[in-house]
């Protein structure tokens, strides 16, 4: 079974979250350096079967894009170009970083491991991941 892929694309650091193979819970896999997306997907999808992935949109409160919604969009032609079998959609993906911080802080971990912003990235990419199965599978 296929697993679903979801991306918080960050210019430093991107984080990633994937389903489990039925398709009922996601969970944070990693934080990598940006620079590196491309060949950690290729790496992945030669392991696993990816059934599409789940790329973060950024927007303003307001629905407007935020500043970093063109690089978003030239990463996501690439994945495109790169993956085209793949289906690609786009997820709101306002409040996931605020969210996950305040996730972590409840979790109970400690205040230095709390201070990492890699884990953010990859608990706002299982946000991002969990908002869209909500919408569309369960």
């Amino acid at each position: 079974m296929a697993r679903i892929l979801a991306i918080d694309y960050g210019l430093k650091r991107t984080g990633i979250a994937v389903t489990d193979p039925l398709k009922i819970i996601a969970s944070g896999l990693t934080t990598l350096s940006t620079e590196t997306i491309f060949d950690f997907l290729k790496k992945y999808c030669q392991e696993e079967t990816v059934e599409r992935f789940v790329v973060g949109l950024p927007l303003h409160p307001d629905g407007n894009p935020a500043q970093i919604a063109p690089a978003v969009d030239e990463f996501v032609e690439k994945l495109i170009k790169l993956f085209p079998e793949i289906p690609v959609v786009r997820q709101d993906e306002r409040n996931t970083s605020n969210d996950a911080k305040k996730i972590i802080l409840n979790s109970g971990i400690k205040k230095q491991k709390r201070r990492d912003k890699a884990l953010v990235d990859k608990v706002a990419a299982a946000l991002i991941l969990e908002q869209y199965m909500e919408q569309n599978y369960w």
